[in-house]
């Protein structure tokens, strides 16, 4: 693991307002192993957005998502100001910024992705799923800013 994803975990972790109630009231022990353990998991993050098919990054107007399959990590944010997910589009998650995207309707009416990256047999409905890159190609197709697109190049 690169030192530079350790400085911003460790960084992160130390800047939580609870880390730094700990350490004000004396006990540095306790916010040191809580920190630690926070850098763990958040690594355990990291590793699963490399691995997982499904995994991706989406940014909207209700905060920034890090789907990994069954696990979601979020916060109210922008992408700007959650250094887990800053991280895990650089390390080459693939990323979906709706925020460009007006018709909002229509983001609302797409069908969920698959968690597992399997796909329902059935096309249509209320609860059907979609792989992420068919995903991508409808909200690609609303305006959406896509960054590490795991669709094929097409070549011309």
């Amino acid at each position: 693991m690169q030192t530079g994803i350790l400085r911003v975990l460790r960084a992160t972790a130390a800047s939580w307002w609870r880390h730094k109630e700990l350490r004000r009231t004396g006990q540095t022990g306790q916010a040191q192993r809580l920190e630690r353990e926070t850098v763990l998991r958040d690594l355990g993050y990291l590793r699963q957005a490399a691995s997982l098919p499904n995994a991706h990054v989406i940014c909207g107007e209700g905060g920034t998502f890090i789907h990994l399959g069954w696990t979601t990590v979020s916060t109210f944010a922008p992408i700007e100001r959650f250094p887990l997910a800053t991280l895990a589009v650089a390390r080459g998650t693939p990323f979906i910024d709706i925020r460009p995207v007006t018709d909002v309707i229509a983001v609302a009416n797409l069908p969920r992705m698959a968690r597992d990256g399997s796909v329902d047999p059935e096309p249509s409905g209320s609860g059907r799923s979609v792989s992420l890159t068919a995903y991508i190609n409808m909200v690609d197709a609303l305006g959406a800013r896509i960054l590490n697109d795991p669709r094929p190049r097409q070549s011309s």
